[in-house]
């Protein structure tokens, strides 16, 4: 028996999802790097950019509080009126669960409270 091929053998289209996917079944353009796209968040409009981490550098999380490694994809995003140095770099889950999380950090026990 012959392994099992993950390719298309010919012509197949991009699974959804790749960076060359434009987008799924209920016609919403794709999450694609590099692209930028604006939301509505907190009654300003945000600029939300799709990073693939080819930086080399660490960013922290405003979401979450930890750190992005370098090379790893992540979402990028800015108020449409802002300037250059109010970019964050978001973990995308962290972006997308944005709303639901508070800014409650974790502190160690003999941590200063302020």
């Amino acid at each position: 028996m012959s392994p099992r091929r993950n390719r298309p053998r010919s012509g197949g289209h991009p699974p959804a999802g790749s960076p060359g996917d434009e987008g799924g079944d209920d016609g919403r353009p794709g999450l694609r790097y590099g692209l930028e796209r604006t939301e509505d968040w907190r009654g300003e409009e945000w600029v939300v950019r799709m990073v693939g981490g080819a930086a080399g550098k660490r960013y922290r999380c405003p979401g979450c509080d930890q750190e992005i490694p370098s090379g790893v994809p992540h979402v990028v995003a800015w108020a449409r009126d802002g300037q250059v140095d109010d970019r964050r770099h978001w973990h995308k889950s962290c972006w997308n669960a944005r709303d639901r999380r508070s800014a409650r950090l974790q502190r160690s026990r003999n941590a200063p409270r302020h």
